[in-house]
């Protein structure tokens, strides 16, 4: 199933089919009393400024009356899984209720018996290739990787990535990490050799290398980490990041300075992340709850002021529930068409060829 992710997944084909009845139920009274009960939901690695996550808790909060214990707001999907493991039997404030992984780690959490399974009354609108059947992880929100640029100090925005080799843009590209070790300056990588390649996934890991190590020796790489700060002072003038990272640092800076997210016209490569229940969770019925409002038209559109393309993002639109306003804030939905979503194997080959090889062939140490 998830091999065919690439080709099922994208702006352009993904048409869900689903009622507008579907799409607006409820969770049951029961299931609110049963989570009311229990009082709390325990949530890990959720920082408030990832894809509008701080306004979605808030919600949640608001409309259940529950508390939120928020563990290790930064922790990414190893440690995540770490914790499920390390509380099996802890029924206190470290054990986590729910995760939020990138997609490798639903597949083999389920393996490993340390996820439940629960269909959200949404769950018809949710794409098949976007989750497990049994419904032990699915499919949350997705982004691709874009180009942040300052507008004060680069007047054209490159198109391409091609066009970041172009001498006007010395000094200026920045990853937003160290690729040996942060998987978005990985993907970056990743995404960069796949427009090299002409859509060649196998070639996407040596190809993207042989760019970097080319826009190295041009003078355009900047080896500093790619974030709000080093962009607004001027030191990192394009980052390659997720669009929702781009969008939202950019907006952060309240135009100071003005600036432009861009979708390259090839290479265009996306990322999947995913929601489970722990097999453990000391509050079930407060996370089968959440889950109900993070896939509810209201949760959804939490996610996408964040700047994350929620995953029933075309049925939300066939249903007229995205408010212009919001649109108008994010890159044309035409940029998306050719998204692409690697499957697991091509990301495990992508990511290796790129860890192992980036000191050899581009010999930038990222700080």
């Amino acid at each position: 199933m998830i091999s065919n992710i690439s080709r099922l997944l994208s702006l352009s084909t993904a048409i869900v089919v689903a009622s507008t009845a579907i799409a607006a139920a409820e969770p049951s009274a029961d299931l609110i009393a049963a989570a009311k009960k229990e009082g709390t939901l325990t949530t890990i690695a959720l920082p408030h400024d990832w894809c509008g996550y701080g306004d979605v808790i808030a919600g949640f909060k608001a409309k259940y009356g529950l508390e939120v214990n928020e563990l290790n707001p930064d922790a990414g999907s190893g440690d995540e899984i770490e914790a499920i493991k390390a509380n099996k039997g802890n029924t206190g404030p470290q054990a986590p209720d729910v995760i939020d992984v990138g997609l490798s780690f639903g597949p083999s959490a389920k393996a490993d018996g340390l996820i439940q399974p629960y269909k959200v009354s949404t769950w018809d609108s949710i794409p098949d290739t976007a989750k497990d059947a049994d419904g032990y992880w699915y499919g949350d929100y997705y982004g691709v990787l874009s180009f942040l640029v300052n507008k004060d100090l680069v007047k054209q925005s490159p198109a391409d990535w091609s066009d970041l080799l172009k001498s006007d843009y010395a000094n200026s590209v920045a990853l937003a990490g160290d690729p040996r070790t942060a998987n978005q300056a990985v993907q970056g990588v990743y995404a960069a050799g796949l427009s090299a390649s002409g859509g060649d996934a196998a070639k996407a890991g040596d190809e993207g290398l042989k760019f970097f190590a080319e826009l190295n020796k041009a003078g355009n790489f900047v080896p500093v980490t790619g974030k709000a700060a080093p962009f607004a002072q001027g030191s990192t003038p394009i980052i390659v990041a997720w669009d929702y990272n781009a969008l939202s640092w950019g907006e952060s800076l309240k135009g100071n300075p003005p600036y432009e997210v861009v979708v390259p016209k090839s290479g265009v490569v996306a990322g999947v992340y995913v929601q489970a229940i722990s097999a453990f969770a000391p509050h079930p019925n407060a996370a089968k709850l959440w889950m109900e409002y993070l896939y509810s038209d209201e949760g959804q559109l939490g996610w996408l002021k964040g700047y994350c393309h929620p995953i029933r993002f075309n049925d939300l639109a066939k249903n007229n529930k995205i408010p212009k306003d919001l649109l108008d804030k994010l890159p044309p939905a035409a940029a998306y068409e050719k998204a692409v979503f690697p499957t697991l194997e091509e990301q495990a080959a992508g990511k290796e060829a790129i860890t192992k090889n980036w000191d050899s062939v581009v010999g930038a140490a990222v700080k």
